[in-house]
Protein backbone atom coordinates (compact mmCIF):
# COMPACT_ATOMS: atom_id res chain seq x y z
CA UNK A 1 0.00 0.00 0.00
CA UNK A 2 1.37 3.39 -1.01
CA UNK A 3 1.09 5.88 1.83
CA UNK A 4 -0.37 9.34 1.41
CA UNK A 5 2.43 11.86 1.79
CA UNK A 6 3.38 12.57 5.40
CA UNK A 7 5.81 15.27 6.51
CA UNK A 8 7.74 14.93 9.79
CA UNK A 9 9.76 17.69 11.44
CA UNK A 10 12.53 16.32 13.68
CA UNK A 11 12.79 19.05 16.30
CA UNK A 12 14.31 19.85 19.66
CA UNK A 13 15.65 23.27 20.60
CA UNK A 14 18.30 21.62 22.74
CA UNK A 15 21.51 20.58 20.98
CA UNK A 16 23.30 17.29 21.47
CA UNK A 17 20.20 15.09 21.70
CA UNK A 18 20.83 13.08 18.49
CA UNK A 19 18.40 15.18 16.45
CA UNK A 20 20.30 14.94 13.16
CA UNK A 21 21.22 11.31 13.89
CA UNK A 22 17.50 10.64 14.23
CA UNK A 23 16.59 12.50 11.03
CA UNK A 24 19.29 10.77 8.96
CA UNK A 25 18.65 7.28 10.27
CA UNK A 26 14.87 7.47 10.19
CA UNK A 27 14.96 8.71 6.59
CA UNK A 28 17.33 5.89 5.66
CA UNK A 29 15.16 3.36 7.49
CA UNK A 30 12.04 4.50 5.64
CA UNK A 31 13.92 4.22 2.35
CA UNK A 32 15.08 0.63 2.94
CA UNK A 33 11.45 -0.18 3.71
CA UNK A 34 10.88 0.79 0.06
CA UNK A 35 9.06 4.00 0.94
CA UNK A 36 9.98 6.88 -1.35
CA UNK A 37 11.50 9.41 1.06
CA UNK A 38 12.83 12.97 1.00
CA UNK A 39 15.17 14.33 3.68
CA UNK A 40 15.33 18.13 3.95
CA UNK A 41 18.30 19.62 5.79
CA UNK A 42 17.13 22.87 7.43
CA UNK A 43 20.13 23.21 9.76
CA UNK A 44 22.88 25.68 8.73
CA UNK A 45 25.41 23.25 10.22
CA UNK A 46 24.45 20.93 7.32
CA UNK A 47 25.18 17.78 9.35
CA UNK A 48 22.43 15.79 7.66
CA UNK A 49 24.01 16.72 4.32
CA UNK A 50 27.49 15.58 5.34
CA UNK A 51 25.90 12.55 7.02
CA UNK A 52 25.25 11.24 3.52
CA UNK A 53 28.73 12.11 2.31
CA UNK A 54 27.57 15.14 0.34
CA UNK A 55 29.37 18.44 0.05
CA UNK A 56 27.27 21.60 0.00
CA UNK A 57 26.36 22.29 -3.66
CA UNK A 58 26.22 25.72 -5.24
CA UNK A 59 22.42 25.75 -4.82
CA UNK A 60 20.67 24.20 -1.84
CA UNK A 61 17.64 24.65 0.44
CA UNK A 62 18.49 28.31 1.08
CA UNK A 63 17.93 29.13 -2.60
CA UNK A 64 14.53 27.43 -2.56
CA UNK A 65 13.50 29.34 0.58
CA UNK A 66 14.32 32.74 -0.88
CA UNK A 67 12.65 31.87 -4.18
CA UNK A 68 15.67 31.63 -6.44
CA UNK A 69 14.82 28.08 -7.54
CA UNK A 70 12.29 25.31 -7.05
CA UNK A 71 12.82 22.70 -4.35
CA UNK A 72 12.96 19.93 -6.97
CA UNK A 73 15.98 21.67 -8.50
CA UNK A 74 18.06 21.12 -5.36
CA UNK A 75 17.02 17.51 -4.59
CA UNK A 76 20.03 15.19 -4.70
CA UNK A 77 20.23 11.37 -4.86
CA UNK A 78 21.79 9.27 -2.10
CA UNK A 79 23.20 5.74 -1.93
CA UNK A 80 19.66 4.56 -1.22
CA UNK A 81 17.51 4.40 -4.33
CA UNK A 82 14.32 5.42 -2.51
CA UNK A 83 15.89 8.38 -0.70
CA UNK A 84 16.68 11.88 -1.94
CA UNK A 85 18.04 14.79 0.08
CA UNK A 86 17.70 18.56 -0.10
CA UNK A 87 21.10 19.70 1.20
CA UNK A 88 21.91 22.74 3.33
CA UNK A 89 24.91 25.02 3.69
CA UNK A 90 26.33 27.61 6.10
CA UNK A 91 24.72 30.52 4.27
CA UNK A 92 21.32 29.13 5.31
CA UNK A 93 21.84 31.08 8.53
CA UNK A 94 21.32 34.21 6.44
CA UNK A 95 17.74 33.17 5.72
CA UNK A 96 16.82 33.96 9.33
CA UNK A 97 17.78 37.57 8.66
CA UNK A 98 16.71 37.91 5.02
CA UNK A 99 13.23 36.52 5.58
CA UNK A 100 12.42 38.40 8.78
CA UNK A 101 10.57 41.16 6.91
CA UNK A 102 9.40 38.98 4.02
CA UNK A 103 5.74 38.32 3.34
CA UNK A 104 4.60 34.93 4.68
CA UNK A 105 8.13 34.33 5.93
CA UNK A 106 7.03 31.33 8.02
CA UNK A 107 5.43 29.58 5.01
CA UNK A 108 8.38 29.59 2.60
CA UNK A 109 9.25 25.92 3.09
CA UNK A 110 5.60 24.82 2.95
CA UNK A 111 5.17 26.58 -0.39
CA UNK A 112 8.40 25.18 -1.81
CA UNK A 113 7.50 21.68 -0.63
CA UNK A 114 3.96 21.79 -2.03
CA UNK A 115 5.18 21.19 -5.59
CA UNK A 116 7.00 17.95 -4.75
CA UNK A 117 5.55 16.43 -1.57
CA UNK A 118 3.15 14.12 -3.42
CA UNK A 119 6.13 12.49 -5.15
CA UNK A 120 7.19 11.10 -1.76
CA UNK A 121 5.45 8.97 0.81
CA UNK A 122 7.56 10.38 3.63
CA UNK A 123 9.34 13.70 4.07
CA UNK A 124 11.75 14.16 7.00
CA UNK A 125 12.90 17.68 7.94
CA UNK A 126 16.00 18.07 10.10
CA UNK A 127 15.51 21.28 12.12
CA UNK A 128 18.25 23.42 13.67
CA UNK A 129 18.66 23.26 17.48
CA UNK A 130 16.62 26.40 18.09
CA UNK A 131 13.05 27.67 17.85
CA UNK A 132 13.83 30.36 15.29
CA UNK A 133 12.43 31.09 11.84
CA UNK A 134 13.95 28.01 10.16
CA UNK A 135 12.36 25.67 12.69
CA UNK A 136 9.10 27.61 12.42
CA UNK A 137 9.13 27.05 8.65
CA UNK A 138 9.58 23.33 9.26
CA UNK A 139 6.69 23.20 11.75
CA UNK A 140 4.38 25.05 9.37
CA UNK A 141 5.31 22.66 6.54
CA UNK A 142 4.97 19.51 8.66
CA UNK A 143 2.05 17.25 9.48
CA UNK A 144 3.67 16.00 12.68
CA UNK A 145 6.69 16.46 14.94
CA UNK A 146 9.09 13.77 16.13
CA UNK A 147 11.09 14.83 19.19
CA UNK A 148 14.43 13.15 19.96
CA UNK A 149 14.88 13.39 23.72
CA UNK A 150 17.96 12.50 25.70
CA UNK A 151 17.04 10.98 29.04
CA UNK A 152 18.71 13.56 31.29
CA UNK A 153 17.75 15.80 34.18
CA UNK A 154 16.53 18.85 32.21
CA UNK A 155 14.77 16.86 29.49
CA UNK A 156 11.19 17.46 30.63
CA UNK A 157 11.75 21.20 31.06
CA UNK A 158 12.94 21.57 27.46
CA UNK A 159 10.20 19.29 26.20
CA UNK A 160 7.53 21.43 27.85
CA UNK A 161 8.78 24.50 25.94
CA UNK A 162 8.76 22.62 22.65
CA UNK A 163 5.25 21.26 23.20
CA UNK A 164 4.10 24.80 23.97
CA UNK A 165 5.64 25.98 20.67
CA UNK A 166 3.91 23.18 18.77
CA UNK A 167 0.58 24.18 20.31
CA UNK A 168 1.10 27.84 19.36
CA UNK A 169 1.95 26.87 15.77
CA UNK A 170 -1.14 24.66 15.63
CA UNK A 171 -3.37 27.46 16.89
CA UNK A 172 -1.98 30.21 14.68
CA UNK A 173 -0.30 28.78 11.57
CA UNK A 174 -0.79 25.05 11.02
CA UNK A 175 -3.91 23.46 12.54
CA UNK A 176 -3.02 19.97 11.27
CA UNK A 177 0.26 19.82 13.22
CA UNK A 178 0.44 17.01 15.77
CA UNK A 179 3.03 15.36 17.98
CA UNK A 180 3.89 12.07 16.31
CA UNK A 181 6.01 10.96 19.21
CA UNK A 182 9.08 11.25 21.40
CA UNK A 183 12.16 9.12 20.71
CA UNK A 184 14.30 8.46 23.78
CA UNK A 185 17.91 8.71 22.60
CA UNK A 186 21.41 8.01 23.95
CA UNK A 187 19.98 5.59 26.50
CA UNK A 188 22.48 3.99 28.85
CA UNK A 189 21.12 0.90 30.58
CA UNK A 190 23.81 1.21 33.26
CA UNK A 191 22.72 4.71 34.24
CA UNK A 192 19.96 4.79 36.86
CA UNK A 193 19.17 8.47 36.22
CA UNK A 194 18.71 7.76 32.53
CA UNK A 195 16.15 5.06 33.35
CA UNK A 196 14.37 7.26 35.90
CA UNK A 197 13.99 10.14 33.44
CA UNK A 198 12.79 7.77 30.73
CA UNK A 199 10.18 6.36 33.09
CA UNK A 200 9.03 9.87 34.00
CA UNK A 201 8.70 10.87 30.33
CA UNK A 202 6.63 7.77 29.67
CA UNK A 203 4.45 8.51 32.71
CA UNK A 204 3.74 12.04 31.41
CA UNK A 205 3.26 11.25 27.71
CA UNK A 206 2.18 7.62 27.64
CA UNK A 207 1.74 6.18 24.16
CA UNK A 208 3.24 9.29 22.56
CA UNK A 209 6.67 7.92 23.53
CA UNK A 210 7.94 5.32 21.06
CA UNK A 211 8.44 1.86 22.51
CA UNK A 212 11.88 1.56 20.96
CA UNK A 213 14.71 3.40 22.72
CA UNK A 214 17.94 4.42 20.98
CA UNK A 215 20.99 3.21 22.89
CA UNK A 216 24.36 4.89 23.16
CA UNK A 217 26.23 3.16 20.36
CA UNK A 218 29.72 3.57 18.96
CA UNK A 219 28.61 2.72 15.43
CA UNK A 220 25.98 5.47 15.49
CA UNK A 221 28.70 7.95 16.48
CA UNK A 222 31.14 6.71 13.85
CA UNK A 223 28.76 6.56 10.88
CA UNK A 224 28.57 10.34 10.14
CA UNK A 225 32.36 10.58 9.77
CA UNK A 226 32.08 7.98 7.01
CA UNK A 227 29.25 9.90 5.30
CA UNK A 228 26.74 7.10 5.74
CA UNK A 229 23.68 6.38 7.87
CA UNK A 230 24.21 3.65 10.46
CA UNK A 231 22.37 0.98 8.50
CA UNK A 232 24.80 1.40 5.58
CA UNK A 233 27.80 1.63 7.90
CA UNK A 234 26.92 -1.37 10.10
CA UNK A 235 23.39 -2.70 9.72
CA UNK A 236 23.92 -5.17 12.59
CA UNK A 237 24.78 -2.45 15.11
CA UNK A 238 22.37 -1.84 17.96
CA UNK A 239 21.86 1.76 16.84
CA UNK A 240 20.93 0.85 13.27
CA UNK A 241 18.54 -1.85 14.46
CA UNK A 242 16.89 0.55 16.93
CA UNK A 243 16.19 3.17 14.24
CA UNK A 244 14.79 0.50 11.92
CA UNK A 245 12.43 -0.47 14.75
CA UNK A 246 11.32 3.14 15.35
CA UNK A 247 10.64 3.49 11.61
CA UNK A 248 8.61 0.29 11.75
CA UNK A 249 6.53 1.70 14.62
CA UNK A 250 5.81 4.84 12.59
CA UNK A 251 4.96 2.93 9.43
CA UNK A 252 2.58 0.64 11.31
CA UNK A 253 0.77 3.70 12.70
CA UNK A 254 0.51 5.32 9.29
CA UNK A 255 -0.73 2.15 7.60
CA UNK A 256 -3.38 1.68 10.31
CA UNK A 257 -4.39 5.34 10.11
CA UNK A 258 -4.61 5.45 6.32
CA UNK A 259 -6.17 2.01 5.86
CA UNK A 260 -8.27 1.34 8.99
CA UNK A 261 -10.31 -1.40 7.30
CA UNK A 262 -7.19 -3.51 6.68
CA UNK A 263 -6.00 -2.86 10.22
CA UNK A 264 -9.32 -4.02 11.59
CA UNK A 265 -9.26 -7.18 9.51
CA UNK A 266 -5.81 -8.04 10.79
CA UNK A 267 -7.19 -7.92 14.32
CA UNK A 268 -10.09 -10.18 13.44
CA UNK A 269 -12.63 -7.40 12.99
CA UNK A 270 -15.30 -8.32 10.41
Amino acid sequence: MRLRSRVFAIANQKGGVAKTTTAVNLAASFAVSERRTLLIDMDPQANATSGFGLETPAAHVYDALIGQCALKDVCRPTELEALQIVPAGPDLVGAEIELVDAEDRERRLARALADVRDEYELVVIDCPPSLGLLTLNALVAADAVIVPLQAEYYALEGLARLLDTIERVREGLNPRLTLEGVVLTMMDARNNLSRQVADEVREHLGARVFETEIPRNVRLSEAPSHGRPALLYDVRSKGAIAYLQVAEEILRRLEAEQNPAASGNEEGTP
